[in-house]
Parts: structure tokens; sequence; C-alpha cells
């Protein structure tokens, strides 16, 4: 039986939201006053396409629309960019003043590499701040250096008052100013119910692992299952950089679209009505992000892997791009600082490439003998790969070799070792004993991770260096296009496939008897 054709994507959004997406860049990155020059820009624009009394064709109504949303999201970033230019915080982080602060934590405590002791880095809101023995109550995001003893078991929503010297910020991205504090908190406050079930979830999750595998394992299957990387080997995770598999040690919108897959399977399973199938899937996506904690990185992939899951589960893939192009407008207009966050931007392209590209190359290999299944595996990660690729070079100045083929051997077990963490996690606050002895049938799943990482980073070659920032990007994005290409080609089409197999087979080999 013939496959139907693939229907066109609705691409309508796609400018609008790129247009905000820019105009919020060029905001944060160049000021308000350039953003402001923008907005005007923008108006102007809608005034040249604007004809009152001509008919609109769907294009003119498209570049109207883009227009209005870029005048839009310029003038809010002016707005956003002139208050933290205005602030008092950053002329203070200039002079590296010494200052007292009230702050609420907003995301867990992350190890940094710093000279001296064990130091950890913590993203906070600001309450209030003393600046020159003068108190001030306003807002904005600070990032708090501390030594890990004392601050290592901070939770999000806590409250901390704080003495430190203030720095201007690495990187622009509306941080007011990076605090130096030397000692733990003045006085801390107490976290809230819902912070304190959550990080209970997690300790408890943490320690099951402990009891039931080996210490490797046990420090990774946090990560993999609610983002928890705070015991994961320093070994481990460059390993898993190297490898191209990275993105499985932090929440991603995969883990969202595997957990509520495996709750869609089990309420189908049962007959659940659809609207019944809704509520449940709502209440365990906000039980996930509670644990996982509600930081705009997780509520991001939250956003990500739910629109995923819709456009595979659903098949409706021409209403996917406008609801990718509809999260990126929402979460941008809620934290316009997500726009210079390489993890929204990785986000979003994995999100693209999955319901946009993969559905392609899998008809394309199942046109060509390839099983359901198989394709599936392989286009997923390889357009994950190809997509995500130059924004990976831009941040680290690297190139995975090997991603593509790790991910290929990985995908069979990530979603086995996600759903038995989240049910182990559910367990584990009551019965300990209980979720230790569901978390040992991840112990061969995870074995296989950790010897997958381990053998690629291994491999000669596995990460190639490239420039760094728009430069790398445009050549992996060259490279990949060029490959691509020749992938296409008739001619070279089963001598490129005959060699990537016996690539695929001799690294397989190389990981399982090296």
């Amino acid at each position: 039986m013939n496959e139907s054709p693939i229907r066109p994507f609705d691409l309508r959004l796609v400018p609008a939201a790129l247009a905000a997406w820019t105009a919020t860049i060029v905001g944060i990155a160049w000021g308000a006053c350039t953003v402001a020059l923008l907005a005007v820009a923008w108006g102007a624009a809608v005034l040249v396409f604007w004809r009152p009394r001509a008919r609109f064709e769907s294009w003119r109504l498209g570049l109207i629309a883009m227009a209005v949303i870029g005048c839009a999201y310029a003038g809010t970033t002016a707005v956003n960019a002139w208050l933290f230019e205005s602030s008092p915080v950053t002329a203070a982080a200039v002079d590296k003043a010494w200052v007292s602060a009230e702050v609420v934590v907003t995301e867990d405590p992350r190890r940094v590499a710093f000279p001296g002791p064990e130091t950890v880095s913590v993203r906070a809101e600001l309450e209030r701040i003393d600046l020159g023995g003068v108190p001030h109550r306003l807002g904005g995001r600070v990032k708090i250096l501390a030594p890990a003893d004392g601050w290592d078991h901070l939770v999000p929503g806590q409250h901390l008052v704080l003495r430190g010297r203030l720095s201007p910020p690495d990187r622009a991205d509306l941080t007011l100013a990076f605090v130096r504090v030397q000692g733990p908190p003045l006085l801390e406050g107490r976290p809230g119910p819902i912070a304190r079930a959550a990080t209970d979830i997690r300790s408890s999750l943490a320690a099951a692992a402990s009891d039931a595998l080996p210490p490797d394992q046990a420090a990774l299957l946090p990560g993999l299952v609610v983002g928890d990387v705070s015991a994961l080997p320093e070994d481990v995770e460059s390993d898993f950089r190297a490898a191209g598999l990275a993105h499985l040690t932090a929440v991603s919108g995969a883990n969202f679209a595997i957990i509520l897959g495996a709750v869609l399977l089990v309420t189908r399973a049962l007959g659940i009505g659809p609207y019944w199938v809704l509520l449940v899937c709502s209440v365990v996506l906000v039980a996930f992000v509670v644990v996982a904690r509600p930081s705009p990185s997780v509520l991001r992939a939250a956003v990500m892997g739910g629109i995923g899951l819709l456009a595979l589960v659903t098949g409706r893939r021409k209403h996917a791009v406008p609801a990718l192009c509809a999260a990126v407008l929402g979460l941008l207009a809620w934290w316009p600082e997500l726009a210079v966050d390489f993890g929204f931007a990785l986000s979003v392209s994995a999100t693209a490439g999955l319901v946009v590209l993969s559905p392609v190359w899998v008809d394309w290999l199942r046109k060509h003998g390839w099983g359901r299944g198989s394709a599936e595996i392989v286009a997923v990660a390889a357009a994950a790969h190809a997509v995500t690729a130059p924004i990976v070079a831009a941040m680290a100045g690297t190139f995975s070799a090997v991603g593509v083929v790790a991910n290929i051997a990985v995908a069979p077990v990530v979603a086995p070792i996600t759903v038995i963490g989240a049910i182990a996690s559910v367990v584990a606050p009551w019965a300990g004993g209980s979720a230790s002895l569901v978390l040992k049938l991840a112990s061969a799943p995870l074995w296989w991770l950790i010897v997958v990482a381990r053998r690629s980073a291994e491999l000669p070659g596995a990460g190639i260096g490239t420039p760094s920032g728009i430069i790398g990007a445009l050549v992996v994005t060259a490279t990949t296009a060029v490959c691509l290409g020749i992938l296409r080609s008739r001619m070279l089409r089963w001598t490129m496939g005959a060699a990537a197999t016996t690539i695929v087979l001799a690294w397989l080999g190389l990981a399982i008897l090296a």
C-alpha cells in the first residue's frame, strides 16, 4: 500500500517567531538604544506593508504579522534593557562593591571550575540590596559564586541573606552581576512545602539508586531522570560530552516526551476517555516539572517535549510548526533571557528537527527498504544531531564525529531507564527498598549507556575542534549540508550506506570488546 504523501508544513508563524527572537537578542546584546531603533524600523515596516483599501494577500498578512510582532518584542526588550542598564546594581558591579542582599534561589547549585576550594554557582532573584549603606528594593537576576560547603544544599524558592562582592557578569544575558561570597548565608529561610516535597523525592531517588546500583550508575541515573547531576563524576560527564550524549544528563524535551508517552500508552490500554487522558497527562506533566525544578530551562523542556509528543502521537505534522513558533513567542515573552541561552536554542532546533526533518527522513529510509523501527531511531538521532551540531560548535568549539552513532546505539535504552527511574522516584519516598528493587532493572541499560559514552570518547577523532561562535556554526552547517547532499546522490548512495554500516559495526565492536 502506498504511503500518503507528506503534507506541507504551515510556516506562516516562522518569520514572526524569528523576528521576535532576533529583536530580543539585539536588545540583550547591544542595548536599549539599538533595539529601540529596531522597534522604530519594524513600526515603519508595518506602515509600508499596510494598505487600508488593498486586498490582503496571505504573503502581505504574513509580513504585517512579522513586523507587528517584531515591533512589539523590540519595544519590550528595549524597556527590559533600559531597566538593566539603569539599575544601580550594574554600576556597583563595575566598581566591585561589597553588598548585603536578600535573594530568592531560582535554580539548584551547580559545580563550577574555580581556583581554590570546591565552588558552586547559584542563580537567584534580588529582593533587597544595600549599596553603600543605602537599602534598595529592586528585582533582577544575580549569579552567586560560593563555596560548596554551606551552599550545595539550597533549593529553588529558598530565601537567603548574604554578604559578598559584586563583579560584572561574564556574558550578556540580563544578569545584573556576579556576587562572590566567602562563607555560608547569613540567614537562611526554610523552603516551601512544594520545594521540600520535590527535594525529598530527589534525595530518596538518589539514595535508592546508591543502594541498588554501582557508584557510576547510581550517580548517572538521577541526572537522566530528573536532571540531578550533583553526584555525577567529572570523568563520566566529560565522556558524555565528547560522545555527543551530554543532553541525556539534563532535563530535556525528550524526558517529558518519554514520560508522557508512557502515561499515554497506559491510559489508552486501560480504555480511559480522551478528556481523562488529558487530565492525567497534565497532572503528570506538572508533577514532573515540580520534581525537576520549575526553572526556565525545565519549563522550556516541558513545552518542547509536549510539542514533540503531540506531533508524533497525532500525526498532524502540519500543526507542529505553528505550535513550536507559538511556544517560542510565549517563552521569550515571559523569559527574554532565553533568547541568548544555548540550551533554548538547542531545544528549539532539536524539536524542529524532530517534527520537520525526522518524518521526512523516516519516509525516505522506508522507501529504501528500512523497517519502521530502525528508520525512526536513525532518522531521529541523525536529524537531532544535524540541526544541533552547529549550535554546539558555536557554544563549545567542538563537533562530535561519533554523536549520531552514539545516539543510535543508546536510543533503545534511554526510554526504559527514564520510565524505570520515574516509577522509582514515585515509590522511593515511601518504600526505599521497593524503589531499589525497581532500579535494579535499569542496571544493564545504564551499564550500556556508560560503556557507549566511554568507548565513544576514547575513539580517535571522536571530538573535532572547530572555531567557536558564528564561524564555527557556519563551518559545521556547510559541512553538514555537503554530507547530506552526498547522501542524497543516487550514484554514491549505496557506497555511503555500506561505509556507514561498516563504521557502525566496527564502532559497536570496539565498544563491546575494548
